[in-house]
Formats: C-alpha cells, structure tokens, sequence
C-alpha cells in the first residue's frame, strides 16, 4: 500500500511538469490589429486565405488569438503584452506602432508584419536581405509610394496648384517631410495637416476647404485605413479630390488610390507565418518587397465632384470602378 501511495503521490507531482514539456496541440498565432475586426475584415480573411492555401485551417490545424486596438495606437502596448501572456507561437501585426508595441513585449516570439515604410530605418530589421533578430515580413518604401501618388494626382488633375498632405499626429516627421518634398518639386503649394481622435478628422477637411486645396493626398497610416469610410465621406462633403492608399478606399467610394495590394500583402504574410511554424527564424527570412502597384479610379466619385481625370491617367488605371 505504501508503494501504491508513494506511486500515486509522484504522479501527481510529474502530472504538471509532464503536461508543460508537452508541446500545445495546434500552434497559435498571435494577431495584432490597430484597427477593428469590422474595418480590417478583408485583410484577416486574405491572411486565413493564405493560411488555408498552405494547409493551415482555423480551429483546425492552427488557431489564432485576435487583439484591436481600434484606432487607439495608446492600447498596443498592453494588447501585445496581453498576446505574450497567453504563449503565442507568432506575432502578426501591421504599422509602425504594431510592430513597435511588439518588438518591445518580446525579442523572443517571432514577430511578423506588413509595413508600408522602410523598416530598416525604422529599427524594426538590419537589413532586408538579413533581418537578424525576431521580426520580418513585407514591406514596402514610403518615399516611393507618396511620391508617385503625388505626381498621379498632378497629372489627373492638370490644373493642381494647391495640395494638403493629411497626416496621423503619430506619423514620423521624416515621412511628411518626404511627401512634401515629392509635391514642391512638381511646384505644388503645400501645406500639411495632421490629426488624432477622431473628431478632429472634419476640421481638418473644413480646413482644406478653407484655404482653397485643389487635392488632399491622405499618408498611409492603418489607423486611416481602419477610418476610411469617414475620410471618403468628408472628401465627397467637401468636394475635394483625394489620393489614398489601398483600393478598399476607392471600393468605397473614395476617388483614386495607388499603392500595393493590401490583401496580397496579408496574403504574403501567411508564407511566413508557415516557414516559421516550421522551424524557420525570422533572422534568416529576407523582407519582401511588393513589385507591383495599383492604380484604381472611381468613375462614379469623379462625377460627383465634376472632375474632368487627364486621358492619359485614365488608360494607366488597372481598374476604373463605375
């Protein structure tokens, strides 16, 4: 009896220890989102797309922790902290302030993203073609993109003397700075705006009103992206043509976007998450660039504002949507 009680009482006391060496029966992964799971649900169905394509089924094979900040950049820091309590396997996440949040919870758990900026100035990787450390992904160049937005809208509207650069209050300075840079030399008056909550977002519209802005050019920012049914609003309440972007803006009735994918980016992101879950580290993995952009017009925006888009912008657009 002694040795049946004496069995009984070390395996109760392994039981724990057993049951922490066991691996988690599916991995998990860990999605940070600064915006809202209703504004962001097109990019979380084009990342399970990409997982399901490479054999990974929510609540099946993987599943996965969903954290939103909901536009506030202030609540990242405890979400993410939040997803490394609960031992994700893997972080995604998109922005700087995402990745930030992230790379300063953990220097362990693979951090993986989307950013529409350099990430190598922005200390998020050493390099592209060798991150080092926890965090890598896609990527695209911030100067590249606002600068060719800039010179899109000069062209579509010929007659452009005035444009105002709407910025988030958190975005780096350097990244205005460039925009602003890319409209003087095509001998643009600028002048830049920026906002935060977002009661601020139609003074900010009246403002370019006011001062007489033939075009307003809105930076990438998630948290934008998360807003944007109320800035295609403002603009078309207004009547000030604006740039933005990502197409959902101009699937939603804003005018004219150009930029990458954004789905086929979160599309992209699943391949990471796959290479790491099967042992890759996110040192070894190089950043991805996008090598091709989009250009998308409303027809139907274009008529409300009365706008006449030059011919020449109109046969480079990859869809015009009626």
């Amino acid at each position: 009896m002694r040795l049946v009680g004496l069995v009984v009482v070390l395996a109760c006391c392994l039981a724990p220890l057993i049951a922490q060496a066991q691996p988690r029966a599916i991995p998990q992964i860990g999605y940070l989102g600064p915006g809202t799971e209703a504004g962001d649900r097109r990019l979380v169905s084009a990342f399970r797309q990409g997982l399901s394509d490479l054999g990974w089924i929510e609540n099946q094979t993987i599943t996965i922790e969903y954290r939103w900040a909901e536009g506030r950049a202030e609540r990242l820091p405890a979400l993410v902290q939040d997803l490394v309590r609960a031992k994700v396997d893997v972080i995604v996440t998109s922005g700087r302030f995402g990745i930030r949040a992230a790379k300063e919870a953990t220097t362990t758990l693979p951090i993986l993203f989307v950013l529409l900026n350099d990430p190598v100035s922005a200390g998020f990787v050493k390099s592209l073609a060798r991150p080092g450390g926890n965090a890598t992904g896609l990527a695209s160049q911030f100067e590249e993109l606002v600068t060719k937005q800039t010179q899109l809208m000069k062209e579509a509207l010929p007659g452009l003397s005035r444009i105002v650069l709407l910025s988030r209050v958190e975005s780096a300075p350097s990244n205005i700075g460039e925009a602003a840079e890319a409209a003087h030399a095509l001998g643009l008056t600028v002048s830049t705006l920026k906002v935060g909550a977002l009661t601020e977002y139609e003074n900010a519209f009246r403002m370019a009103q006011r001062d007489r802005a033939g075009a307003i050019q809105v930076l990438p920012s998630p948290v934008f992206n998360t807003h944007r049914r109320v800035l295609i609003d403002l603009a078309a309440k207004y009547r000030i043509p604006a740039i933005y972007e990502f197409r959902d803006y101009v699937e939603d009735g804003g005018l004219m976007s150009y930029g990458p994918s954004i789905t086929r980016l979160f599309r992209g992101l699943a391949g990471y998450v796959d290479r790491v879950l099967k042992g890759a580290k996110p040192a070894d993995l190089p950043v991805e660039r996008p090598s091709t952009f989009e250009l998308v017009i409303n027809a139907k925006a274009s008529k409300a504002l009365q706008l006449t888009i030059s011919p020449s912008v109109l046969a480079r657009a990859d869809e015009i949507i009626q």
